[in-house]
């Protein structure tokens, strides 16, 4: 079930608002959110539930028995047990056939090993779960001794198939007590129904000039950037939007989840785009890998190979296959490049150089990220660069960029943080436009958003690309 379905607007989501305020303790109210989370996950594979489940039980153990001893080998054990036992299940479902084809391909034998279906969102709660195992083994956060409680943090349907990944420290208080205002449904309202607009209005239609030009029998060089400037806008909209349902639904039942994206595309570095980007995945790296590693407090080989080890397990979280493993290694030599080698550099340079040059390396590494195989993602590079023999331009790249022109143009304008600009601005009218603006904001939130639930009763195109991690 997503998030941008007939039956989850206008039927999951009300009916669980409904149950869910028709109590007032907040252990009926965790309860009610509690089954309909599973429920949520069992919609489409129940039987994937059982690992989700023991999962969050293993660790739920070893939280209590870390909780009751005092020995620190014993703490570590536990710890250990907890972690490993989650990123076993994580390396079978995601992992261990990647790791079959290439050990049976150096060995010339037949791979006979059949590939289990990957349980959705398995990248997700098992990162949340290992925040929780590895801060209590720290002593950052108070063992949890509500199994309930643990299972509703880890399966909490807004942010269990495609995060953002909220760390337990975060959210530890808000399961137990937490006060919702009316502000608090109205803003959750407003922000779902903004990043369901963005998935179904953007996404999904950026989506379609992707698909169609990837049809194609043979890629022109203005068909090959059209198509990744497309993608890098339908990747954007359809994860930020995600996140931005998550956010509204969380704050909804009373959740404040950190933000997730943060306007990456006017990044004026890698660096700074892998701040605004995924945020919640990037600062999960930087506290349990990064970190534990020396981080930068180290000499400079051993920042280097911290910098690498992260970015290789970056590419490897989102899959595995070698197109992603390129894309992190890709990633982690642009930040070193920045780090080491043009620190200075970028600081003499226009700011607009240096936009449109960060702008141009995520868009190669979107074009790695696309293509299941690394040599279609390395043809259709050489295509756009002209490195591979191809036509100029062809019927198809020119009839859709001219139809989806005032549509790009609109999308490349989304991701700009216009509010942020204005209230920079002396106000014209005072109060007076003050107001007006508080009023027209929830109004044109809400005509898209019923925009996009009309093109959603009519259509059938509803892909949601982070499904796949």
């Amino acid at each position: 079930m997503v998030f941008s379905s007939m039956t989850f607007v206008p039927l999951f989501l009300p009916l669980v608002l409904l149950c869910y305020f028709a109590f007032r303790s907040p252990k009926a109210r965790n309860a009610v959110l509690l089954a309909f989370s599973l429920l949520f996950y069992a919609w489409g594979e129940p039987k994937w539930i059982f690992v989700m489940l023991l999962t969050v039980t293993v660790n739920y153990a070893c939280g209590l028995f870390m909780a009751r001893t005092e020995r620190k080998k014993l703490k570590t054990l536990y710890m250990i047990i907890g972690v490993s036992l989650s990123l076993v299940f994580l390396f079978y479902f995601k992992y261990f056939g990647f790791f079959t084809d290439v050990i049976t391909g150096l060995l010339g034998i037949k791979n006979t090993f059949v590939k289990p279906v990957l349980p959705i969102g398995i990248s997700f709660y098992t990162f949340q779960v290992l925040t929780y195992t590895v801060d209590v083994y720290r002593g950052k956060v108070q063992v949890q001794k509500s199994y309930g409680k643990l299972l509703l943090y880890v399966s909490f349907f807004p942010q269990l198939i495609a995060g953002p990944i909220v760390n337990y420290t975060d959210i530890s208080q808000s399961l137990g007590e937490r006060k919702i205002k009316a502000s608090d449904i109205y803003q959750g309202f407003l922000r779902f129904f903004i990043g369901f607009a963005k998935k179904v209005l953007l996404a999904n239609t950026c989506g379609i000039i992707v698909d169609k030009i990837a049809m194609l029998e043979s890629l022109s060089f203005a068909g090959s950037w059209l198509m990744a400037f497309a993608y890098a806008l339908q990747i954007y909209f359809d994860f930020s939007g995600y996140s931005d349902m998550a956010i509204g639904m969380g704050r909804m039942f009373g959740f404040r989840f950190f933000e997730n994206f943060n306007y990456p595309y006017i990044s004026k570095s890698v660096t700074e785009f892998w701040r605004r980007w995924h945020i919640s995945l990037g600062t999960f790296f930087r506290d349990y890998v990064y970190i534990p590693l020396g981080g930068n407090r180290v000499s400079a080989r051993k920042h280097v190979r911290n910098i690498l080890i992260v970015w290789l397990l970056t590419g490897f979280w989102h899959g595995a296959s070698w197109n992603f493993m390129a894309w992190g290694i890709y990633y982690g030599l642009l930040l070193l490049a920045e780090k080491f080698l043009l620190k200075g550099v970028k600081e003499k340079l226009p700011g607009f150089v240096n936009l449109l040059g960060t702008l141009l390396l995520v868009l190669i590494g979107w074009v790695l990220f696309y293509y299941e195989s690394l040599a279609d993602g390395m043809q259709h590079l050489g295509v756009m660069f002209g490195l591979v023999k191809a036509e100029l331009t062809d019927p198809s790249a020119i009839y859709y960029f001219k139809h989806y022109l005032a549509f790009l143009t609109f999308a490349v304008l989304a991701c700009v943080p216009w509010k942020a600009a204005a209230d920079k601005l002396p106000e014209l009218s005072g109060n007076v436009a003050k107001n007006i603006g508080h009023l027209l904001k929830p109004l044109a939130i809400t005509v898209l958003f019923l925009l996009a639930l009309s093109i959603i009763v009519t259509q059938s195109y509803n892909p949601f690309l982070y499904f796949r991690f």
